[in-house]
This record gives C-alpha cells, sequence and structure tokens, in this order.
C-alpha cells in the first residue's frame, strides 16, 4: 500500500507560464473614491492577470493578482495605486511560487 506524500505537490503554473519561471500571487486592497466605484472597476478589470474578488459600496475592493516572472505583482500594485479613482491600494498578501 502507498502512503499519500505529506505535502502535496504544488499547483501548477498558470497556463502559458514557462515551467522554470516563478510564479507571483497576491491579494490587494483597493480603496476607492465611493461616488467613482464603477469606473475603478472597469480600470482594474484592464490590468492583466487582475481579478476583482470583492466590492462594498463604500468604495473598498479585494483585488488578486496572478503573474509571471519576479517582480510583476510590484508593477501592478503600482499600476493600480497610480489610477485616478483609487485612493490607495495596500499588498494584503503575497507569495513566489516556483
Amino acid at each position: 500500500m502507498m502512503k499519500k506524500p505529506l505535502r502535496p505537490d504544488p499547483p501548477p503554473a498558470h497556463p502559458g507560464t514557462p515551467p522554470d519561471d516563478p510564479c507571483e500571487i497576491a491579494s490587494i486592497l483597493v480603496h476607492a473614491r465611493p461616488d467613482r466605484i464603477d469606473a475603478a472597476r472597469r480600470e482594474l478589470a484592464a490590468i492583466a492577470g487582475a481579478e476583482i474578488c470583492n466590492v462594498d459600496a463604500r468604495g473598498k475592493l479585494v483585488v488578486v493578482i496572478e503573474a509571471a516572472g519576479a517582480g510583476a505583482v510590484g508593477t501592478a500594485l503600482n499600476a493600480i495605486a497610480a489610477l485616478p479613482d483609487v485612493i490607495s491600494a495596500t499588498l494584503v498578501y503575497h507569495a513566489v511560487e516556483a
């Protein structure tokens, strides 16, 4: 009888990512102007690898970023913080899978 490994294999990299490139994943708390929440959602949706997971009426959004290559999450975080309808963007979680 074979024993199951104690730790499961890591999930596969994002489709299209070469197997040796690191994959970054992060969650970002975004605070947008409440009266411009729809515009902020459109701006965030245009960022590659970004997925809006939750939104509230007070202008808070939870965004998950998945990107290939080191430093891609930092670049996306800076792009989000620079959006005209965003007040602040805070990195909540960050991991790199090799």
